[in-house]
């Protein structure tokens, strides 16, 4: 499985592919604005969901 990161001015977006390169689970969620913490926590709360959802 591979993981990868959208990190956008208004959202930031997850994709998991699985090994054949089919979409597995994508999601997003507003990127915060001007708060690098927020940022990281929500770019780690994306792949948490990622994982969970793809076992």
């Amino acid at each position: 499985m591979r993981i990868g990161i959208d990190l956008g001015g208004t959202k930031t977006e997850v994709i998991a592919l699985g090994d054949a390169g089919e979409q597995l689970y994508r999601h997003r969620l507003p990127t915060p604005r001007d708060d690098y913490r927020q940022t990281i926590e929500t770019i780690a709360t994306l792949v948490d969901m990622a994982e969970q959802a793809t076992g």
